[in-house]
C-alpha cells in the first residue's frame, strides 16, 4: 500500500455503512452467477430502500450479495450512480474473484438503467485507485456519470473532475425520486434479461 492512500477501518467507511444498512436478501453462493441468485431479490423495494437508514442519507438502487449501487450524494450530473463492492476493498487489486464477476455483471445493466432514467445515452464509467488517482473514499467503487449535451461549467478541467471537483449536494427529495425510478427500471431490465436469456 502507498503512504498516500487513505485508510480507515470498515466501521468508519461510509460505503460499508451503506452496505450494512441495506443487506442482501440473495442466497450466498461461493461461485456467483446470475443463475445462482434471484436477481429480483437484489433490488430493494421502496420501504427497504428508505434513504434515512444512514447518515448522511443514501439512495440505494441495488443491494446484491457482493455489490451495492447508490446515488452519489455529491453528483457531477443528475443520475450519477456509484457501484461498490459490499466488502471493504480499497483497490480493484484487492477484490476477490466473485466480487469482480458480480460487478462485471451489474455494471452494464446499471449503465442501461442510468441511461433510461436520465435520458442521456453518453456516460463515463470511472474507477479510481489510490489518492493520486483521485480516489476520495478508499473503498472500491465505479462511477456511472451521465454526460448530457449541456454540462455544468467546470472551472478546472482536469482529472480532479473525477475526485471532488465542483459538485452540489444531492437533495433528499430528488435522490429518493431518482433512486425509486432507477429501481423500477432495474426491475424491468431484469425481467427483460430473464425473458431473453432464461436466467
Amino acid at each position: 500500500m502507498n503512504e498516500l492512500d487513505l485508510h480507515y477501518p470498515p466501521d468508519a467507511c461510509p460505503f460499508c455503512n451503506i452496505a450494512s444498512a441495506y443487506p442482501s436478501s440473495s442466497i450466498s453462493s461461493r461461485l456467483w452467477t446470475p443463475a445462482s441468485v434471484s436477481l429480483e431479490s437484489c433490488i430493494p423495494n421502496d420501504d427497504e430502500a428508505h434513504h434515512e437508514k444512514t447518515t448522511p442519507s443514501s439512495f440505494v438502487v441495488l443491494a446484491s450479495r457482493d455489490v451495492v449501487a447508490f446515488l452519489d450524494i455529491l453528483p457531477m450530473t443528475g443520475g450519477h450512480l456509484l457501484v461498490a463492492t459490499r466488502g471493504h476493498r480499497v483497490k480493484v487489486a484487492d477484490m476477490e474473484e466473485g466480487e469482480g464477476r458480480e460487478i462485471g455483471f451489474w455494471l452494464p445493466v446499471l449503465a442501461r438503467v442510468v441511461a433510461k432514467v436520465t435520458g442521456v445515452t453518453d456516460y463515463n464509467i470511472v474507477q479510481n485507485n489510490g489518492a493520486r488517482a483521485a480516489q476520495v473514499v478508499p473503498h472500491v467503487h465505479f462511477h456511472i456519470i451521465p454526460r448530457p449535451e449541456t454540462m455544468p461549467q467546470i472551472q478546472n478541467k482536469s482529472w480532479t473532475m473525477f475526485g471532488r471537483g465542483q459538485r452540489d449536494d444531492l437533495d433528499d427529495e430528488d435522490g429518493a425520486r431518482i433512486a425509486g425510478e432507477m429501481r423500477r427500471v432495474l426491475r424491468d431490465e431484469v425481467e427483460r434479461m430473464k425473458g431473453a436469456t432464461k436466467l
